[in-house]
C-alpha cells in the first residue's frame, strides 16, 4: 500500500520539493502540464498537486429577449488529469477538491472516481466564490464550509454515503486523507486572525494531516504563522507555498487576487524594473534567499505554485539544492 502523502510530510528528515499544476483550458493538449512536470521531475518532486477551478455560469440569449443561464467549465476535470499525471510519472497525485460550484453529489462521484483509480491523497478546500456573486454563495446541494467538505470525506473513509447508503469501496485499500490551506495573511474573508486560526484548527481537529499556506513572500510572516499555529494547539506540518514572481502583471495581480503584500524591500526592487525580464531576474533571487531561508529552517516542502511555467522553478532549485548535472542551469 502506498505511503500517503501526509505520512511523507510527518517522516521526512530533509525538506521535500513540491508544486501545483494547472490544468489547461479546454482545446489546449495536457502536453502543456507534461512540459511543466518534465523539468521540475529532475529535482525528484515528492508530490504534484493538481488545482481543481469552479465551473462559473453566465447568461445567454436564446431568443431576443430571452435569456437562459448556464455553466461554464474553463478547464477539464482534475480527476482525469490527475490520473493522466500518475500514470505518466508514477508520483504521488493530490488533486483539490472544492465546495465551489460543486455538490455534495458531484463530490461524492469524484471521490468514487479517484478511489477507482487508486488516488487517496487530497487537497479539501472551500474554493473561490462565482465571478458573478459578492459573496461565496454554495451551489445547490453543495456545501458552505472546507470543514463540511472535511466532514464528507470522512463519511466516506467510513463506508457512508451521503443519501445513507454504504459501500465498500475502500475495503483493502487506504483511506482518503487530506491537506488543508492556511492563510498567514488571513483568509480574506475571515473576520479576524482569530475566527482564522479557530476555522483552521476545526480542520485540523476533523482530520486534516497538513497545512499548505497561500503563497507567502516574507518568511516572517509563516513563521509567525508557525507559532500562531502551535499556541492553537495545531501539530501537523505546514508547508510554505511559494511563488517566483515573473511579470509586470503579477506586481499588481498577485496582492489583489491573492490578498497578500509585498515586503517593503522587495517592493523596493519590483518598482525599479521596466521589463518582464527585470521582474523575472528580481522574483528569482528573492525566492532563492526565501527558499534558502526555509530550508534552513527545516520546512516540510518547498511547494511551488508554477501556473505551469517551470524555467524560474528551476533557476531556483538549481541554487537551493543543486543537481550533479544541473540541466536548466541559469534558466532564464
Amino acid at each position: 500500500m502506498n505511503q500517503s502523502v501526509t505520512d511523507i510530510l510527518k517522516n521526512t528528515q530533509e525538506t521535500l520539493f513540491s508544486f501545483e499544476v494547472l490544468p489547461p483550458v479546454k482545446g489546449k493538449s495536457i502536453e502543456q502540464i507534461y512540459k511543466t512536470i518534465d523539468k521540475l521531475m529532475a529535482y525528484n518532486p515528492a508530490f504534484i498537486e493538481v488545482t481543481t477551478h469552479r465551473s462559473d455560469y453566465s447568461y445567454r440569449e436564446v431568443k431576443p429577449g430571452r435569456f437562459v443561464r448556464v455553466e461554464d467549465r474553463l478547464r477539464p476535470g482534475t480527476v482525469a488529469v490527475s490520473c493522466a499525471i500518475k500514470q505518466r510519472y508514477n508520483i504521488p497525485v493530490v488533486p483539490h477538491i472544492i465546495c465551489s460550484g460543486y455538490t455534495q453529489q458531484d463530490t461524492e462521484n469524484e471521490l468514487i472516481d479517484l478511489a477507482f483509480f487508486d488516488i487517496f491523497d487530497l487537497i479539501v478546500l472551500r474554493g473561490d466564490k462565482s465571478k458573478m456573486d459578492n459573496r461565496f454563495i454554495p451551489k445547490e446541494g453543495g456545501l458552505m464550509y472546507a470543514s463540511e467538505l472535511c466532514q464528507q470525506v470522512n463519511e466516506f473513509n467510513e463506508g457512508r454515503m451521503i443519501f445513507g447508503d454504504s459501500h465498500d469501496m475502500l475495503r483493502g485499500k487506504r483511506p482518503f486523507t487530506y491537506g488543508v490551506a492556511g492563510y498567514p495573511e488571513k483568509h480574506d474573508e475571515a473576520m479576524s486572525l482569530q475566527a482564522d486560526m479557530d476555522a483552521l484548527k476545526k480542520k485540523v481537529d476533523m482530520g486534516a494531516g497538513y497545512i499548505v499556506t497561500q503563497m507567502v513572500f516574507d518568511n516572517n510572516k509563516y513563521f509567525d504563522f508557525l507559532n500562531r499555529c502551535e499556541k492553537a494547539g495545531i501539530n501537523v506540518p505546514i508547508i510554505p507555498g511559494l511563488k517566483p514572481i515573473s511579470t509586470l502583471n503579477h506586481m499588481s495581480m498577485l496582492p489583489r487576487t491573492f490578498h497578500i503584500d509585498f515586503p517593503d524591500l522587495l517592493v523596493s526592487k519590483l518598482q525599479g524594473c521596466k521589463a518582464n525580464d527585470d521582474v523575472k531576474k528580481v522574483g528569482i533571487e528573492w525566492a532563492i534567499k526565501q527558499c534558502q531561508e526555509l530550508k534552513a529552517a527545516k520546512v516540510p516542502s518547498l511547494h511551488f505554485y508554477t501556473m505551469n511555467a517551470a524555467d524560474a522553478i528551476c533557476a531556483i532549485m538549481d541554487e537551493v539544492r543543486p543537481l550533479p548535472n544541473p540541466p536548466h542551469k541559469g534558466g532564464l
